[in-house]
Order: structure tokens, then sequence, then C-alpha cells
């Protein structure tokens, strides 16, 4: 049916819908043939033209019984949702007629999750993802998350303005739930630095990922992430980072090949944890330095998260992403006999065989030493990763996770003990909406938040499985895995999409949401230590006194010291001078540390055997 031609009727809070003139059109055009006049002193809205089931099943919900879950605090309470907003909370509510009633006693009501970092319909290493905006937010939905960020990742000197358009115009079309975007920097210039301050300020982009992996492809140099960091933070912007060291997994790839190691076990041995934890070492220092606020996606080892957790209580502004394939498996799988099953696994930063890393990981979010959770969704089927089958090198990085990601965070962290569901709905949701700047928007039950609802069942449980998820891809990392704590009804702007169990969606009914800069939990103290910490230099008198005069003579000696300090340019062995009889200086050296000998052009002298060596015979009794 189409709804386009509905008219606003203005009735009265609570009054008996039964009272209102119905449509007197067909149904087939909705063509309403009378207006109703609004009661003096109301102020209230119905979108309607008569067609009142229709329109209080799509705008008007009411949540019963549930008990509310936000990251501060829960409570027994109803809520009251009209036109994809949260208008009441409380007990003995009053509610207009026609209103859906849900029924969520012995629920939880909770904000829809925010996975903070998916890749849809990515091109990568020669192929696309296969969830498109389309598969990737219906599986989403699916799972209880109902908003995604996005990353606009395209290949270097593209402009960044371009690469935004292509992928506005890919998911506009396509998604079924609110979503955002970052946006990539993998070359830098100064129309690079022009086009950040566009996005921020008229495209509803806060952050940017820069890449320390992926060398000739994404890959920043130290000196161009650090001016991306001083952009951002003159912008308000978060800075972003792949962290893995780019030049030495090149090297040790090549050296994997060489060694005749081809298959998926090479990916993690070339890129061990202290790879990973140098390079978020090294961000973290740069950002630092630059007072940028920065965020590491994809925290996969317990190396990499020690550093962030040290940075952080440092009072260092670094946030840590561990994400659903971090959380909920491990690296062992890289050794499956399965060729298959091992490749499924491949992504970069790799899982760590150590099997107690996901454990590890969920304790230090459990207690903010890591503050949010993604799942880098970019999926890949068997063929596409069939590409990599002789060489590890050429297998498309990426697994799933966007459905499964709320389910394995409660059974890895809340069913475990280790987190309570206040924890949960803050590392899910709130954290998320709090850094990019969408809070109380998004990540919050309460009156005038978006009504992006989960009313989740914590003695339910289903099992992972390839075969029943709503992704496109053909394989699930997850496969088997028993979780308790599932999403019973999902609402997205106050539409009801997942329904017992059944997932109703249209392509595109999804919103971009623009991320403001400047976020008060991200920049707060950014701000003020630009203030404090703004280097000043020390008044002081003029020098006056003698200054030493340098020779031409002696600034020649100088370069030919400076191009090479250790060994001198005319190859003698020797620092010291001559003694003034003209011999050798017997207290200098004949060691260098280029590695050559004073004697080695010397020709080989016949080995000579002492038989009677100082101190006696080496054989034979004293």
């Amino acid at each position: 049916m189409d709804f386009s031609h509905c008219f606003k009727v203005i009735v009265n809070r609570g009054k008996d819908f039964a009272d209102i003139p119905s449509c007197l059109g067909s149904q087939d055009d909705m063509e309403c043939s009378h207006t109703r006049e609004a009661p003096e002193g109301s102020a209230d809205t119905w979108h309607s033209c008569g067609c009142e089931q229709h329109i209080s099943a799509q705008s008007r919900l009411f949540i019963k019984g549930g008990r509310i879950v936000n990251d501060d605090q829960s409570f027994d309470a109803d809520i009251y949702i009209e036109d994809g907003i949260i208008k009441q909370i409380g007990n003995n509510l009053v509610i207009p007629g026609g209103a859906r009633t849900i029924e969520a006693k012995g629920k939880l009501v909770i904000p829809g999750g925010i996975d903070t970092h998916t890749h849809m319909q990515l091109p990568f290493m020669g192929t696309h993802a296969v969830d498109d905006f389309y598969s990737g937010t219906k599986a989403a939905l699916a799972g209880g998350t109902t908003m995604i960020i996005d990353f606009v990742l395209d290949q270097k000197n593209v402009s960044l303005l371009e690469a935004y358009d292509k992928w506005r115009n890919w998911a506009d079309s396509k998604v079924c739930c609110d979503y955002a975007l970052h946006s990539c920097v993998t070359w830098w210039s100064p129309e690079v630095a022009k086009e950040m301050d566009i996005l921020c300020k008229e495209k509803g982009i806060n952050s940017f990922k820069m890449f320390l992996a992926y060398k000739d492809v994404f890959m920043l140099e130290d000196n161009e992430l650090y001016e991306v960091f001083k952009r951002c933070r003159e912008l308000g912007a978060l800075g972003m980072v792949h962290a893995e060291n780019g030049h030495l997994i090149a090297e040790k790839s090549s050296e994997m090949i060489q060694h005749g190691i081809t298959g998926p076990e090479a990916h993690e041995m070339c890129r061990p944890e202290e790879v990973e934890a140098e390079a978020t070492n090294r961000a973290i220092t740069l950002a630092n330095q630059a007072n940028c606020p920065l965020y590491i996606v994809h925290v996969m080892s317990k190396s990499a998260a020690k550093v962030v957790t040290k940075a952080r209580r440092q009072g260092k502004v670094v946030f840590g992403e561990p994400i659903a394939a971090s959380l909920g498996t491990d690296g062992t799988h890289y050794w499956n006999k399965c060729w298959r099953h091992a490749a499924g696994h491949v992504m970069g930063p790799p899982l760590r065989p150590d099997p107690t890393t996901p454990g590890y990981l969920m304790d230090l979010l459990a207690n903010n030493d890591l503050q949010v959770t993604g799942t880098d969704n970019c999926t890949f089927n068997a063929d596409q990763k069939a590409l990599g089958k002789d060489d590890f090198r050429k297998i498309p990085n990426g697994v799933n996770g966007v459905e499964d990601r709320m389910s394995v965070i409660w059974e890895k962290g809340v069913h475990t003990g280790k987190m309570d569901p206040c924890r949960f709905v803050a590392v899910t949701s709130t954290n998320a909406a709090k850094i990019f700047n969408i809070y109380p928007q998004k990540g919050r039950i309460a009156v005038g938040s978006d009504a992006d609802i989960v009313i989740w069942n914590p003695n339910a449980s289903r099992t992972i499985s390839a075969k029943t998820h709503h992704q496109a891809v053909d394989f699930n990392i997850f496969e088997g895995m028993t979780c308790h704590g599932v999403a019973e009804y999902v609402m997205t702007n106050g539409h009801v999409v997942l329904d017992e169990g059944q997932v109703r969606v249209t392509q595109g009914m999804g919103r971009f949401i623009p991320l403001p800069c400047n976020s008060e939990t991200v920049f707060s103290r950014i701000r003020e230590r630009e203030r404090t910490n703004k280097p000043c230099k020390v008044d002081r008198e003029p020098y006056d006194g003698p200054v030493a005069k340098i020779t031409a003579t002696q600034m020649q000696e100088k370069s030919i010291v400076a191009d090479n300090p250790i060994v001198p340019n005319n190859a003698e062995f020797h620092g010291r001078p001559m003694t003034s009889s003209g011999a050798r200086n017997l207290q200098d050296s004949t060691f260098s540390l280029s590695g050559h000998q004073i004697d080695e052009k010397s020709p080989r002298r016949s080995t000579t055997r002492s038989l009677n060596p100082p101190g006696g015979k080496s054989s034979g009794l004293w």
C-alpha cells in the first residue's frame, strides 16, 4: 500500500480512536476525503488518513513489564514510543488507543547495539565483501544491533570526498538500520587536509582511520601519520589506527614463502603479537605528541591490550576496541587440517593462537581498560578465500560478526559472570554513542531518544551456524557456539523489525546519522591539555659573550666525520694520530664496527703448531 497521501489529523491524547471517522476512499489509493479539526488546546498529532490500525502498528508501541537496562542503572518501567521516538517511561502510563502492546515481563529492555567497525561490500584484495549494506544490516538487526559505523576505504590518491560519495550511494538505498561513516586516510597531501575539513564540517564525519599495515596499499609512514593526527586535533576529530608493522610483515611474509609455508598458518606466523604491540605503542606515542585522541581498532592480542591499558593509566587519551572475533574465538584454527576452515578465520591483525586471549580481553573490557566492541565484519565466501590457496598472502582478509556480536559478548561476558548487564550495554552501545558524539540520541533508553530498542531474553539460548544466520557469507567463525541471551524483539526507529524470530525489513529504511566533531567524551581533556601544555619559551637576556669561530677547513673536516662517524672516509682503522716519531699509536684499537679487519687484505699464513706453548705442553703429565 502507498500511504504517501496520509493527512495529519489532530486528536486529544487518550481520546478513543473509534470516534475518528475512517477513510472514505479505497485502500488502493488511500485518498482521504475529509480532515478533522483540532480540538482547542491540543498539541498532539496523529499521522493518519483514517487507517488507524496500520498507522498505530507502525508508529505507536507500548512495551510493558520489562526491566530497562542502561549503562548506569536498571529499573522496572514501561515504555511508550511514537513516531520513532521514546515519548514516555514509567509506570501507569496513559497510552493513546490503538498502540501495539509488546509484553516484556521477565525480559531486559536495552538500547540497540552499535557496531563501531564494519566493512560492507568493501572492494578488497581483488574482490568484494559478499555482505552488502542490505544483507549486512539485515543480519545486524537480527542479532540486536540497530546501528553500524562503516569505513570509507578507497585506494591511494583517490579523493576522500569522491570516496565518501561512493559509499553514500552504495548505502543509502540499501541499509535496513541507521548507519554512520568513518573516513580512511591512505595518503597525505595538502588536498587531503582540505577534504578532511569539508568532511567534518559538511558531511557528518568525525573520525579518520589510518593504517600502519598493508605496505604500498593503505599504509602511511610515521611522518605522514603525525601530520594526520595534528589535523584531526585541529578539526576536533578522532584519530583511529590499524596497528601492525607493515614493513616487518612484508619481510616476514617473504620469509614464510621462502620456507615453503604457504597455508593460512603463515598469516599468523608473519604477524606475531609483538608486531601488533609495537605498532600500537608507536601510534599512541605519535598521537600523544600531536595531542590527538586515539582509537585503536580491533585489539587482537594480550600484548596490544597491555599497551593500551598502560597508556590509559598514564593518562593518555586512547580507546581500545576488541571485536567479536577476538572475544569469542582464537587463532588455533589456522592450524586446522581443513584449508577452508583455516582460511575462513584469516583476518588482519590475525586471531591469536593463545587460547586464553579471549578471556583476557574480556576481563579488560569488563573493567574499562578496553571500552567498546565492533566486529570488523568483512566477509568472503569460500571461492574468494581460495584466491590464496597457493599463497596465504592472497587470501582476502576478513570474517563475520555483525549478527553474532551481541550474543557472543553476553555469553563470554555476562553469562560467565565477568560483567553485569549495565556494563554489557556500555560496551555494546552506550560508550560508542558517547565517543562518536550521538549520545543520548543513541545508546540510551530515555525520553527523547531514538526508539532503537532490543527486548533481550537472558534465559533463552541459540546455537550459531552458517546454515541459519542471515548473512550472505557461507562460513561462520563461531560455528556451533551455544549462546545464552537472545534478542526476541528488535525495534529500529520505532519499527519492529525482529518479531518472534522473523526479520521484517525493507531496503533503504535506515538513515544516515551525521557524527558531530568535538565529542565531549573524547575532547574535554584534549582541550585542557592544549591550553595547559602549550610550549612556552624562557624569557632571558640576550647572550653577548664570545662566540667560537669555525674555519672553512674545520667545516670540511666536520662534514667528513659526519658522513661516517664510525669509520672515517680514509678507510684507516685508527682514530688516533701518529706519534711524534711517525709510528702508529699503540693505544689505538684495530676493531671496527663495520666488521672489517685491519689485516684482511694480507695473504694468509700457513698454520703453525706450537708443541711447547708457554706454560708447558698441552699433553702429558707435569
